[in-house]
């Protein structure tokens, strides 16, 4: 493990990271059941043809195979599965009329395409080009995200009833894992998710939490223990090439706006969680960078085979980190757990979004410090860093807040004559933000 992963260069060991990747997993398991019910169109109440049950397994599997092309193309502590957003466009394009094996032809498309670009080093020299400040207004601004999603995620939002089983079980876990952290209790993010559901367990039990899935509230109890993964045979290797091109530049289109989205949203989660890990460099670059790329390209190619959305880098990897994952076995661990869920799917499927949301909460705050180290006497670098931050979470896209802040970050540093503070590759970036702002 040493000699693989490097542990001691890294102040790791064993243990943590494999407590960091549980970790990982337990904040990212939503996807599990979140993601078959966006692409077979019933979180629509409609129906996209694509197999539900087939949909967990092929999510579960794409999962497994892109965090563990991170854990030994990169060394990261960074999880991948199918991304939230992209998976709500997938399905929004199907039941506008387009098939999903066309669909999933684009995808694996826009898969190849990010394999050749991280290749010819494009996608890591966008990475390179970004300023400190910049950087670490990601972090923070995907900090920021990130608890706006935990606090949702605990039923805080307008008009919330803060007595309500949600929110109060959610903020017993958040002030448990700040006191654990506190005292420095080793795994105090998972112990909390695993507290917060126990104790959700209780509730149910005496009649305090009362399921209504109406509401969306499920009830807390696994219904069963073991059952085999579902064949992902209704959705491997369905593609439709004839009806690509048919479909001519539309389909050019699709290709596009997933490359977009994912490219912005992979750059933004990598240089969030690598600054949270302490891995970039001195000049704020991240270190091998094109093999986290080209674990990313891999995956998302192998999620269109395996017929699921877009594979990307998940920012609550950044729940790991926190817990003290700092290289590529924390990914291992998250990617073995991955593997216990195909077959104990019961289980992991009934931990509720209210038990994650405190680690969620905690995550972000930790991120959050990042906002210290930016330069807000110099306006040409407070103005853009403070818009990457605020619109990430009122908008609810990392690529969005980026792409204010980016375009920002050009537009004053050329007004305010600081030419030499922009980046060559910073004007290419910023046009393609333009061509996503505008197709």
């Amino acid at each position: 493990m040493q000699k693989l992963f490097k542990l001691k260069e890294h102040n790791t060991n064993v243990k943590t990271e494999l407590i960091a990747g549980i970790t990982t997993f337990m904040t990212m398991s939503y996807i599990l059941a979140v993601n078959p019910l966006f692409l077979s169109g019933i979180m629509f109440n409609a129906d996209t043809g694509m197999d539900y049950p087939a949909l967990f397994t092929a999510t579960a599997i794409a999962a497994i195979i892109g965090t563990l092309c991170m854990a030994f193309f990169a060394n990261y502590p960074v999880a991948l599965a199918s991304g939230m957003g992209l998976n709500a466009f997938f399905a929004s394009i199907v039941l506008g009329g387009v098939s999903w094996q066309i669909v999933l032809t684009a995808i694996l498309v826009e898969g190849l395409i990010f394999i050749l670009l991280t290749l010819f080093k494009f996608r890591q020299a966008i990475v390179n080009a970004i300023p400190k400040n910049m950087k670490y207004a990601i972090t923070a601004g995907i900090g920021l995200f990130i608890a706006v999603i935990g606090l949702g995620s605990a039923g805080i939002e307008s008009g919330a009833n803060f007595t309500s089983p949600i929110v109060v079980l959610s903020f017993i876990g958040l002030v448990a894992i700040g006191l654990m952290i506190h005292f420095k209790v080793k795994g105090a993010i998972l112990w909390g998710i695993l507290g917060t559901y126990g104790l959700g367990i209780i509730a149910q039990a005496i009649g305090w939490y009362i399921p209504d899935p109406a509401a969306g509230l499920y009830s807390l109890y696994p219904s069963g223990i073991i059952s085999m993964p579902p064949s992902i045979a209704p959705l491997f290797f369905k593609f439709d090439f004839a009806g690509a091109w048919k479909l001519g530049f539309d389909f050019l289109v699709i290709v596009f706006a997933f490359l977009m989205v994912d490219m912005f949203d992979t750059i933004g989660t990598l240089v969030g969680v690598a600054s949270q890990a302490g891995l970039l460099d001195k000049e704020g670059n991240i270190p091998n960078a094109k093999g986290a790329l080209m674990a990313d390209a891999v995956a998302t190619t192998a999620g269109a085979v395996l017929g699921t959305s877009t594979v990307t880098s998940y920012i609550e990897s950044a729940a790991g980190v926190g817990e003290g994952g700092r290289t590529g076995l924390t990914a291992v661990s998250t990617a073995g757990m991955f593997v216990v869920a195909l077959f104990f799917s019961p289980i992991f499927l009934a931990i509720p979004a209210f038990a994650t949301a405190p680690a969620l909460i905690i995550v972000g705050l930790m991120m959050m410090k990042a906002i210290k180290d930016i330069d807000f006497a110099d306006y040409t670098n407070a103005v853009p860093a403070f818009l990457t931050v605020i619109i990430m979470p009122i908008v609810g896209s990392i690529a969005d807040g980026m792409m204010f802040g980016f375009i920002s970050f050009i537009i004053v540093k050329l007004i305010s004559g600081k030419v030499k503070d922009i980046h060559p590759m910073m004007y290419v970036i910023g046009a393609l933000f333009l061509l996503k702002l505008f197709l």
